[in-house]
């Protein structure tokens, strides 16, 4: 079955950088936009980066404009999201998602990322 697992959160101080990855397994990953989402302790899940299935447009939330890039390997079947400048705001569990045309959609676990001195 379809199994996103999401990797590289971890403590990091103000300033720094971290890069998370997710692994896909069980469905074509060449065919799905891929997103990277984060919740905050009592806040909702908001979208932080979305790329599209070819790599080709990408797409950022406000805040982490300029800071974040989000890329992907086909090949690997792996998605990125290159962290840096970290900032206390950016604590949050990262989630990895995986969406076909609003057909179907997959959730990875979350990977925990927190940004304190």
């Amino acid at each position: 079955q379809a199994q996103l697992v999401e990797s590289g959160g971890g403590l990091v101080q103000p300033g720094g950088s971290l890069r998370l990855s997710c692994a896909a397994s069980g469905f074509t990953f060449s065919s799905y936009t891929m997103s990277w989402y984060r919740q905050a302790p009592g806040k909702e899940r908001e979208l932080v980066a979305s790329i599209t299935s070819a790599g080709g447009s990408t797409n950022y939330a406000d805040p982490v404009k300029g800071r974040f890039t989000i890329s992907r390997d086909n090949a690997k079947n792996t998605v990125y999201l290159q962290m840096n400048s970290l900032k206390p705001e950016d604590t949050a569990v990262y989630y990895c998602n995986a969406n076909y045309r609003n057909y179907f959609q997959y959730w990875g676990q979350g990977t925990q990322v927190t940004v304190s001195s």
